[in-house]
């Protein structure tokens, strides 16, 4: 392949800490996934009034991809259909399945039965960014490098994106883990190119110790 695909920025959520590009951005003292998510929205200073109906999911993948684009106006560069989202997880939807089961032992939550399904991130992230190209959720036992950098890189190579929002977003009641990366071709201010072993490398930085 011709272009050189190289990683632009990343994003990891993991134990109450925010980290962009291996920095500490934001860090949180209490124990509660909603409040922290509620203090991330704050610290960005994002107005976006549609955040609070989302389900736990979708608010991890908006808020760090609202800090992974912070400095890169994708809009500016790219068309809409250039610009894609790739993601993945290991348990679904499930931590929102099993808050609609609960509901409809008393009356069914429309509201909670709109965010079954994985990739309704995908189309909160979309929406936020006026994103068309592109899109797709894999499942897996854990992060899958090696798939990941094929299927971003031949999206590329069939030259259906120009740039690429792909990664990890997982949810369960209080466990949550996010690495996010944007992908694009022939950058300049590039941490590191984009490839399996950097994919595996910023995932693995989830659960170790990261220097802000």
């Amino acid at each position: 392949m011709s272009a050189t695909l190289q990683i632009s920025s990343s994003i990891q959520i993991r134990k109450n800490n925010l980290i962009k590009d291996g920095i500490s951005v934001f860090e949180y003292s209490g124990t509660n996934i909603s409040d922290f998510l509620g203090s991330i929205y704050i610290f960005l200073g994002i107005t976006y009034p549609k955040f609070y109906k989302m389900d736990n999911l979708s608010k991890l993948g908006f808020l760090a991809t609202e800090l992974l684009l912070k400095d890169n106006k994708l809009s500016e560069k790219y068309l809409p259909e250039e610009i894609g989202v790739n993601l993945s997880n290991t348990n679904s939807s499930l931590d929102t399945d099993i808050k609609y089961f609960q509901s409809t032992q008393d009356i069914a939550s429309p509201s909670l039965f709109a965010y079954t399904l994985p990739n309704i991130v995908i189309g909160e992230i979309c929406i936020r960014n006026k994103i068309k190209g592109e899109n797709s959720f894999f499942i897996s036992s854990a992060f899958d490098p090696e798939l990941t950098s094929i299927y971003v890189k031949s999206l590329f190579e069939e030259q259906a994106l120009r740039a690429c929002i792909c990664g990890w977003v997982e949810c369960l009641e209080s466990e949550y883990s996010v690495m996010l990366m944007l992908v694009e071709k022939n950058v300049q201010n590039n941490i590191m190119p984009f490839s399996k072993e950097n994919c595996s490398q910023l995932y693995n930085q989830i659960n170790g110790k990261i220097n802000g």
